[in-house]
């Protein structure tokens, strides 16, 4: 199996005005981001509005994609409660030689980590020749990954499940499996985790952060000072005093208004909260100009 690691941006998804995808807008991003310092980028994600694409979207965006210069450093999530459906979609992605995917348990129903294993298996008895981060995030699914179901997942899956994005923060610091990617989702956890032998991270905001992670990222590999770690920091914690997704469309839109289009129910921050986030940006010296408008 192929190691992820690095700085990831769980990328933006592009809408036009009448809340279709922007399907070269959305790539042009994410392949920015990446010229920007990015390792590579999770498109579908979470913050991509995942689950409220439509899968004949998200699967034309595929067939672009699969022509990017970039296109092996693109995770594709899937986004979708239904098991046929993510296996479908996947069956789609891997047909056009993607194999990297991010993927969170169904939302909504309980269950226990008896159950996650089992649909995990499903996927991958179905397609052996997928890679797998797992997506941990209770916030969003109503499940948390314990240490030992992940365990137990790279046991029976040892070339399948290769990461987990741990968004819910309980597993970068304790768990440790050799040639594993643990990439938590917040720069916040970046030194933090590559410290306790992390890969890197997969977040929101490195939307906006890119380089300054790349450069906390860089500083660690090479031995440097970590200078500008808690600038890092300070501009995530800014971030993350509303939702993130909006908090980003709301500051990208300053510079390219297409980035004001959001799919119910997401919206853009109130000018209050749009004008502290600003505020709280330059009081940080952090750019707070776009270099991803079009």
């Amino acid at each position: 199996m192929t190691k992820i690691s690095g700085i990831y941006a769980a990328s933006m998804s592009v809408l036009n005005s009448d809340l279709s995808l922007n399907v070269e807008k959305t790539i042009l991003h994410a392949e920015k981001l990446i010229d920007q310092g990015c390792h590579g980028t999770a498109i579908f994600g979470s913050t991509g509005q995942a689950q409220l694409i439509s899968i004949s979207e998200k699967i034309k965006l595929l067939n672009v994609l699969s022509e990017s210069k970039y296109k092996d450093k693109h995770i594709i999530g899937t986004g979708l409660n239904s098991l046929n459906e993510t296996i479908n979609f996947m069956k789609i992605a891997v047909s056009l030689n993607f194999k990297n995917f991010l993927i969170m348990p169904p939302a909504y129903y309980n269950y226990q980590d008896s159950d996650v294993i089992n649909f995990y298996s499903k996927i991958i008895d179905t397609i052996p020749q997928s890679q797998i981060i797992l997506y941990n995030f209770e916030k969003l699914c109503g499940y948390k990954f314990s240490i030992k179901c992940v365990e137990n997942l790279v046991k029976k899956f040892p070339e399948q499940i290769i990461g987990v994005k741990d968004s819910s923060y309980n597993l970068f610091e304790n768990l440790s499996i050799e040639n594993f990617s643990v990439m938590p989702g917040s720069e916040s956890k970046l030194l933090r985790g590559l410290e306790k032998g992390c890969s890197g991270i997969i977040t929101a905001t490195c939307n906006a952060t890119a380089q300054l992670a790349r450069k906390v990222y860089d500083d660690y590999q090479n031995d440097k000072e970590k200078s500008l770690n808690q600038k890092l920091i300070d501009v995530r914690n800014s971030f993350e005093k509303y939702n993130l997704i909006s908090a980003l469309h709301t500051l990208f839109s300053i510079d390219d208004k297409i980035y004001e289009n959001l799919l119910p129910p997401l919206s853009l921050l109130n000018e209050t909260d749009k004008k502290n986030l600003i505020q709280n940006l330059k009081d940080l010296n952090f750019e707070t100009k776009s270099q991803l408008a079009a």
